[in-house]
């Protein structure tokens, strides 16, 4: 994807980085792009995710759970401190669309990372694939964040 207009320069070099990651599927570089006190907030629970290290384990397993994964579009707020990258993808034969909201620090980490999914069976085949693959991990951070 192209610069986005508007995102401060600290915030654009993450996201830069980011497209690149999710390109070359390459999910090592994750930490490097979150700050330590990030939220994760899933599109399948309203409590969220905190820390680096819940972030990095959750888009780690879902990029192996999306096939045909691409974003189609992207837009900054008029603050220049988040983005929203809408994208596509399936898993099996269900076809979902979905947002990543992200907000970036001071220092362009990622600060806040929000997803949401429609529709509701594309929403519940990742959350059955995400409870297989990742649900003691998932569980255990649950109970840490109360």
């Amino acid at each position: 994807m192209t610069a986005l207009p508007g995102l401060k320069p600290a915030a654009q070099q993450t996201l830069e980085r980011w497209h690149e990651l999710f390109l070359t599927k390459d999910v090592n570089g994750l930490a490097d792009l979150a700050s330590e006190s990030m939220v994760f907030r899933s599109p399948a629970f309203f409590k969220p995710y905190p820390g680096k290290e819940a972030f990095v384990f959750i888009i780690t397993t879902v990029s192996g759970i999306f096939e045909d994964f691409r974003y189609e579009r992207q837009f900054a707020t008029d603050d220049g401190s988040s983005a929203v990258l809408e994208f596509t993808a399936r898993i099996g034969d269900k076809s979902l669309k979905g947002i990543d909201m992200i907000r970036f620090d001071d220092d362009g980490k990622i600060a806040e990372f929000e997803v949401m999914i429609r529709p509701a069976n594309a929403l519940a085949a990742l959350a059955e694939k995400m409870s297989e693959k990742a649900g003691p991990f998932l569980m255990q951070q649950r109970a840490r964040s109360g």
